[in-house]
């Protein structure tokens, strides 16, 4: 219950993990590994002949937009893609890839925390989340032992996690930079 609220309230950094996928001429539909549970960027790595790579951002879409692409089984470079995020995820890609190069699709995936099954399993989380696991599964549990202490813990959980996830952070800079049409 705890992971899954963790991946509720957003992107963990120590699950993100890149996965490469090779693409083959005439396929649009790729089933991903279960453990992806959603995709944060992705790329499109394109190989030609001369083993020259190169690498192009892709556009992720909706659900409606896909669906509202007239010719699914048009050819070309990737430059749009969709997830749709079932029990194991599907990955479409429009448009379908032709047989001029050959393309990878590389993106950066969150992953599903793996439970705690047995008595002598590490969870897989960084050490700066013990205390809200800790706190977190004292919570859950006052909810069907214990209520009237629910509300204590509550907020002790709600505490470690925000110490914790303003922890988990990216620290690169961001630099905003106007257009010379803009000035």
């Amino acid at each position: 219950l705890v992971f899954a609220d963790w991946a509720n309230r957003g992107v963990n950094l120590w699950t993100i993990e890149q996965v490469t996928t090779n693409l083959s001429a005439g396929t649009n539909s790729y089933t991903l590994n279960a453990y992806d549970v959603d995709i944060v960027s992705a790329i499109i790595r394109q190989i030609d002949s001369s083993s020259n790579t190169t690498d192009l951002q892709l556009t992720r879409i909706g659900r409606s937009e896909y669906l509202n692409i007239p010719d699914k089984s048009a050819t070309g470079r990737p430059n749009q893609y969709f997830l749709d995020r079932q029990t194991t995820p599907v990955l479409n890609i429009w448009p379908t890839p032709d047989s001029v190069n050959t393309y990878r699709f590389v993106a950066n995936t969150i992953q599903r925390i793996d439970d705690v099954t047995a008595s002598a399993q590490d969870p897989e989380v960084p050490s700066r989340f013990m205390p809200c696991m800790a706190s977190g599964l004292a919570y859950y549990i006052a909810l069907k032992r214990n209520p009237e202490k629910a509300g204590i813990l509550k907020a002790q959980y709600e505490q470690d996690f925000k110490l914790a996830a303003d922890e988990d952070r990216n620290r690169a800079s961001l630099h905003l930079v106007p257009r010379r049409t803009y000035l």
